[in-house]
């Protein structure tokens, strides 16, 4: 690039796609020099979410970076669908939500912000193994003027107050649940974010589940009555998901297509 200013066409030419290069521009035009930094760290690979240092998710502007996973567009319907669990709880005016693996905060902080614009007093645990993610989805609480959240580092339920059992209206997750083996077949730009937050162990023949398969197992004592888990899965797990909340003795549950009709999002209650 030379020192003229850059256009659209300029920045396609150095071999962004059009519509990044539009959001380069407009993240960066006063800047010429964080613009070319910019621009050579998404040709280099990084992801632009990183590049840009935020990216929305439904409502909010989220701050992200290498420390957290970038959000999914099918973890947006999974707030969705957490969404109508509540409407139909008995609890739906005052909800303690548990979000599991927070990361960047996007769901827990979504689900929070939705439900006070509709008046509804939620309270929020953001939980996370990673003190370096905590400190992302503190920064999105505050960045956000959310205040009804307690941030927890856990190696999920392990060191959650034993005072909580039995009280979570409400416990969303997408936890880890890619394979060793699909991860290497991913586009590398994944290999940018946390690895912990993508890829977990197999469990009984099944690739990438064992985080799943916790979650399944010790949710269900934490859930108050009537409360629901709803958890994002990979693909193909859909059978296996089932039979372990069968196994797990829930009373009540389903699981839901995300909009490409995929199996995607666990409904359990107990």
């Amino acid at each position: 690039m030379t020192d003229a200013k850059p256009t659209v066409s300029s920045l396609v030419a150095a071999g962004l796609e059009r519509r990044e290069a539009r959001w380069l521009l407009e993240e960066y035009d006063a800047d010429l020099d964080a613009l070319h930094s910019a621009l050579a760290r998404r040709l280099a690979g990084e992801p632009l979410q990183y590049v840009l240092g935020h990216w929305p998710f439904r409502e909010l502007d989220l701050d992200l970076d290498e420390r957290v996973l970038i959000p999914r567009p099918e973890t947006e319907e999974l707030v969705d669908v957490a969404k109508r669990e509540l409407a139909a709880s008995e609890y739906a005016l005052a909800p303690l939500v548990l979000d599991l693996g927070c990361g960047s905060g996007a769901i827990g902080l979504s689900l929070l912000a939705e439900l006070h614009a509709r008046g509804v007093l939620a309270s929020l645990v953001a939980l996370d193994a990673s003190p370096d993610a905590l400190e992302v989805a503190k920064q999105n609480a505050r960045k956000h003027d959310l205040h009804a959240v307690s941030f927890v580092a856990s190696d999920w339920f392990e060191a959650l107050d034993d005072s909580l059992r039995g009280r979570f209206d409400l416990i969303v997750a997408n936890p880890p649940y890619v394979s060793e083996d699909e991860f290497a077949t991913l586009d590398p730009v994944v290999r940018y974010e946390p690895r912990r937050a993508l890829v977990a162990a197999d469990e009984n023949g099944v690739g990438g589940f064992a985080d799943v398969a916790l979650i399944i197992r010790e949710a269900r004592d934490w859930l108050a009555p009537s409360g629901a888990l709803v958890l994002e899965h990979g693909a193909a797990q859909r059978t296996a998901v089932l039979e372990a909340c069968e196994r797990a003795g829930y009373d009540d549950f389903h699981d839901v297509d995300d909009l490409a009709g995929r199996a995607r999002t666990l409904v359990a209650r107990r």
